[in-house]
């Protein structure tokens, strides 16, 4: 595979799994503070073995923010160091949840990419139902603009939970449902539907009685996987609603995401099979 390809797999990699990972709208009741998640990012095609290429961590914490205490969770997106003396990439997101509304107060990214640097972050006013953006790449002059919320309105890292937090026992196998994606100064649309239970092997971890979604995120030309085509996340079919996969087509093979470790879930693991 060719250097450019492969760091367009990597990036697309870690940033899928950061998609669907690292949220803020979940129930109190699924996540707590200590939560930490453990992933590892993978690519692979006919004829190229599953190639683990990078790295995420997801934790989960209190914190302040103005005055009050919030949820604060982190995401880290890490190449691992066999690939780093090609595409050195270390993505950072945090994101600060109101306790009580559970709904995001702000979020923030520190993205460094090679010799590529984008910062971000947003305010959210849901009095007002709008959002304030700031973004930087590079050394550019800033750039900011406030847009219109709606209640299904997330960043870019707080899809995930949404999922997490749901009522299973609302969907339909087949029914369609959509969210509101902020993504720098822009808003996408990410449909998703629920498929089905589904028994799934995870590499390392073993069989996991599992709920299947299926996602579509609008089209991107920076990213391969939003090229309008679905990707797949797998979700424990359990109290703990955990991402244990997630899988997108490339143009050439697939890349994967799989949980690797856990630590302080909130409640016992009890779709793990065997």
């Amino acid at each position: 595979m060719r250097l450019y390809c492969m760091k367009r797999v990597v990036k697309g990699v870690i940033f899928a799994l950061l998609l669907v990972v690292v949220a803020t709208t979940a129930s109190a009741q699924v996540f707590q503070e200590g939560e930490l998640l453990y992933y590892r990012a993978a690519y692979r095609a006919k004829l190229v073995p599953n190639i683990e290429a990078g790295e995420v961590t997801v934790e989960t914490r209190t914190d302040t923010l103005a005055g009050k205490e919030v949820y604060r969770v982190t995401g880290n997106g890490r190449t691992l160091p066999f690939f780093r003396w090609f595409f050195d990439m270390n993505d950072t997101y945090n994101i600060w949840v109101d306790k009580q509304t559970l709904r995001t107060e702000r979020f923030e990214s520190d993205l460094k990419e090679d010799k590529y640097t984008f910062r971000s972050h947003y305010d959210y006013d849901w009095e007002a139902m709008k959002v304030h953006t700031w973004s930087q790449k590079k050394q550019r002059t800033p750039r900011t603009k406030t847009m219109d919320l709606t209640p299904e309105s997330m960043d870019a890292v707080s899809l995930y939970f949404n999922l997490r937090s749901v009522d299973l026992e609302s969907f339909r196998e087949g029914e369609h449902r959509h969210l509101d994606m902020i993504l720098e100064d822009t808003i996408r649309h990410l449909r998703y539907r629920y498929i089905g239970r589904e028994e799934l092997k995870v590499p390392k971890m073993g069989n996991f009685d599992t709920m299947k979604f299926a996602c579509t995120l609008g089209s991107s030309e920076e990213f391969s996987f939003t090229d309008g085509t679905e990707f797949f996340i797998w979700i424990t079919n359990d109290e703990n609603k955990i991402p244990v996969m997630l899988a997108s087509p490339v143009r050439v093979g697939e890349i994967r995401a799989y949980l690797r470790r856990y630590e302080g879930l909130r409640h016992p693991l009890k779709s793990k099979i065997k």
